[in-house]
This record gives structure tokens, sequence and C-alpha cells, in this order.
């Protein structure tokens, strides 16, 4: 059988023309995006306008309209009501498929991949050559082509699922320059990537910037939109709110045009916790092949701040104190009193409640409503027998609905169409139904949005003077100093220092998070 022919949609391949512009200059213009859903009006005639050659961000809270815009704009979902303009002839897709086709690509924030196929095979699924046999010589070559465009060191027939997430999301941009794509929009980029994983891909968008490639930036953190876009387009309650100049805008501005309000998160400067507060977790010398002999105390009410970089080993200390992993040493006290945790049961029983960092892999079961989650580590007491009393839960979900603000249509709401925030609230709820005292929070504010971050921070402020008890592990410093009393310091698996909030500085948490023991 002779040589297959190569996918007429590899690079170079595409026979697209990018050529073109609107008359007013944009590549892109969204005009009048209207979309409703039952019961929701998502987007409310929505206007967005994109440069040739520029990264314009795309912010807002949770909930504000801005992936409902985005699935618009790349044929997931039809318009109610508006049209879409890209290079000056007016375009409506009907899949993302259309959509690449046309040059329109999405980097989504969680990765797309099939972890037992090759890199390349990823990155052309779909689009093999239709021989025989797979051509797997032409795709490897291609995807070859693609990285050292971007300057990254990826072998095409590595499976992956052995890449990091890192490398995962460089397939993800491989992928989307496959297309030939001349806009490419970047959902939350660099939530699972570390600061050196974050200082490439930004090398890379400023490349294709300077290529005349579009980019449309999603992220809710507020240093990346300063360092790395051009423009700001705000959406709030799924309208349009204004579009800024990045360079001429403070974030106080940006901050205040997203919630409509002005939100303060000064840093904490004095510990609330009493001198003589009662010690409640006493962990003596924790060890496992990542955890190296850690050892420190929580008082009631205390936050004590977990501060370290990628792989210094703070979530793993967490996952052995909650018995989610085996630990070849150490004791655990809980109100001086010795206990045996060998399974989240275990600690559950102990009055131990742990936030994962992935809260919709661990913390949620997304397609049941918020009273089935709310309730899970506490169903037994909504039971008699082999019968669940649900006028009885939807009460006590409905009450703690109120008590902690879920923002929710109904307790019947399936979990998993809430935002962000309230999505981390149900999982807090579930562990105050559980009347758990020691809150275990792992990156609580991950993927939330500014205003969404202050009522977390709000929440677990009033959960400290209710007497509650938290570990917060957190990679972002100003979260650290805003609400720990202590800080405890990590490094390659070793507790390396704990600071009072009075003394702590964001150079010594560096040197401790630096320090290797």
């Amino acid at each position: 059988m002779g040589e297959p022919a190569a996918p007429d949609d590899l690079p170079g391949n595409s026979g697209i023309s990018r050529g073109g512009s609107s008359d007013q200059g944009f590549v892109l213009e969204m005009r009048g995006i209207d979309k409703r859903f039952p019961g929701v009006h998502a987007l409310k005639r929505v206007d967005l306008r994109l440069k040739r050659g520029e990264i314009l961000a795309l912010v807002g809270e949770n909930g504000a309209g801005k992936s409902t815009l985005m699935k618009v704009l790349t044929g997931i979902y039809t318009p109610d009501e508006g049209e879409i303009v890209y290079n000056g002839s007016r375009v409506a897709f009907s899949s993302p498929r259309e959509a690449q086709a046309a040059g329109i690509s999405i980097v989504h924030q969680e990765l797309n991949l099939m972890n037992h196929l090759s890199v390349a095979r990823n990155i052309f699924i779909g689009r093999e050559s239709k021989g025989f046999f797979l051509n797997d010589k032409i795709i490897n070559e291609a995807a070859a082509g693609l990285f050292e465009r971007l300057h990254v060191a990826i072998d095409p027939r590595e499976k992956v699922g052995r890449l990091t997430v890192g490398k995962q999301q460089m397939v993800e941009i491989a992928k989307a320059m496959s297309f030939d794509s001349g806009v490419i929009v970047f959902d939350e980029p660099t939530g699972a990537l570390s600061a050196s994983e974050t200082r490439e891909l930004f090398g890379i968008m400023r490349e294709f910037r300077g290529r005349g490639i579009s980019m449309i930036f999603i992220t809710h953190r507020m240093d990346e939109i300063k360092e790395i876009s051009d423009r700001i387009t705000v959406m709030r309650d799924g309208e349009y709110v204004d579009t800024f100049v990045t360079e001429d805008t403070g974030l106080d501005a940006i901050i205040r045009a997203m919630v409509g309000r002005v939100i303060y998160e000064e840093p904490k400067t004095v510990s609330g916790v009493p001198a003589d507060a009662p010690v409640v977790l006493d962990v003596r010398n924790l060890s496992s092949r990542q955890v190296k002999d850690v050892s420190f105390k929580l008082r009631k009410g205390e936050i004590l701040g977990f501060a370290g970089l990628i792989g210094a080993g703070r979530t793993e200390a967490m996952r052995l104190i909650f018995g989610a992993d085996r630990r070849d040493g150490g004791e655990i006290f809980i109100g001086g009193r010795p206990v045996n945790i060998k399974t989240p049961r275990d600690a559950v029983s102990n009055g131990i409640g742990y936030l994962s960092e992935d809260r919709k892999r661990f913390g949620l079961a997304l397609g049941l409503s918020v009273a089935d989650n709310a309730v899970m580590t506490a169903l037994r007491e909504y039971c008699r027998g082999w019968f669940v009393n649900r006028p009885k839960i939807t009460a006590a979900v409905s009450d703690y609905v109120n008590r902690i603000n879920i923002r929710t249509p109904s307790v019947f709401q399936p979990v998993g169409k809430l935002s962000g925030g309230n999505q981390q609230k149900v999982v807090v709820a579930k562990w105050l139904i559980r009347n758990c005292d020691i809150l275990i929070f792992d990156e609580p504010t991950r993927g939330i949005d500014v205003g969404a971050k202050s009522e977390i921070y709000k929440l677990m402020n009033s959960l400290a003077e209710q007497g509650k008890s938290i570990i917060m592990v957190s990679s972002e410093m100003p979260e650290i100093f805003r609400m720990s009393d202590r800080i405890a310091c990590m490094c390659e698996g070793r507790l390396t220092g704990i600071l009072n909030i009075e003394e702590a500085s964001q150079e010594a948490v560096m040197k401790y998070a630096t320090m290797r023991g």
C-alpha cells in the first residue's frame, strides 16, 4: 500500500485565508450577543472587539458570562441574538470544529487530552491520514515542527499522561497552532502552572503577538492581567461593562468595574488568636516518602497558613493528617489526646474536614444537587433505617445556604452548575454540617474570581471567630499575608520555619521556602 497523503488540515495545508480585517480595524467583533437558558439570561447584548496582534484580557467574577461568551465564539453555543464578524466577514459556527477550521481555537482551563495516546495523536486526533494504517511519521514530524516553533522540547511520541501539567498545557497550545489559528482563546491557562512555566507561556504569547496572532486571555489573577495584556474587557452579570487600556488603568479601577464595589484586601498585621488559646491539633514528626519530620501546633480560632514553592510537600502533609495517604511515622494529637488516623473516615470522626485543592475531583459530586453534596459526610444523621429524611435535609442545607451565602436557585440545583466560589462554599457547608472543628483549606481560592475570594476570606475569618481552627495551604503570597495568624514555611518536604504574622515579611517567607532544612 502506498504512503497516505498528508492531512489537508496539518499546519500549512489549511487553505483558509487569514487575511483582511474589519473596517473598524478589529480582527474579531462580537456584537450584541444575547443568550438565554431556562431561567437564566446568561448574556445580555454583549460586545467584544479584538485587534490584530493584541492580547485582550477578559475578566469578571465567576458567573459574569465569560465562558458562555467564549462558547458562543467557538461554536459550542448558538447565540439567540447578535452577530460575529471575523476578518471582515460575518460568521456563524455550529461546532468547535468549524471555528477551528476558520482559525479560532481555544486552550481550555481543564485539559482535553487523552493520557493513553501519544502527544502527536492528541494534537491531530480526528485528522489523521486516511490510509489503511495511521501514518505516525507524518503527524510526528508535524508535531515536532509545532514544538520547534514553540521553543519547547517535547517528544511527539511520548504518552501525554507521562508529561507534566505544564508540558500538557504546551500540547494544548500546539493543538491550537495546528489549525493555523489567527485567534486563540486562553481560558485560565496558568491555574496549574508553576511560576517558571507561567513565564514560558507568557513568552510564547508575546511571540504569538509579534506574529500578528490575536489572543483572548481569561484569568482571575490581577498581576497576570497587568503583565501580559494590552487591553482589558470587563463583564459583570452577563453584561459588557467597559474596556480599558492596561497600561493606563490601575487594579482598583479594574476590580471596581468587575464587582461594582471596592474590595480592600489589606494584609493581616496582628494575630487575632489569644496567647492562651488551647492547642487543638498537635502534629509531631509526621513522615512519609515526600514529607520529612514535620511538626507543628494549631490553636483554637487560628488560621495557620502554609507557604512554599510548588513541590514543597504542603498538600502531601495535609493528606497525611487527613488519612488520605499512608504515613511512615509521626503522631497526631487532637485536644491533647493521641489519635490513630489511617483513613479519611478516621479523620472525619475526629472532627477534621479537608477542602481539597481540586474541589471538582475530590470535594464534590458535580452531577448531584447542592443538598446531596452538603450532607454527604453526615448522611447517617438524616436516615432512619433505609429511608432518607428529605425534608430534614432540605431544611438543614437551606439553613447553611443562607448562613454562608451560597448563591443557588435552590438546594436541588446540580452543584456543577454553580460558579467556582459557590462550589467552594458547598464544600465548606459539607464539613460544617458534619460539625468539624478543624478545617484544612488547600488552595481555597484557586480558580475563583476576586469578588468570590473576598467572600471566602470573610467566611474563613467568621469560622475562626466562632472557634473553628483552620490550616490554609496557599501558593498566593498576598493570600497568605491576608489571612494567616502564623505562617508555616515548607521546602522539599520539610517544615523550615514558622513565623508570627507580626514578624513575617515576603522576604522572610521566601527565605524559609527556599531553605532545605
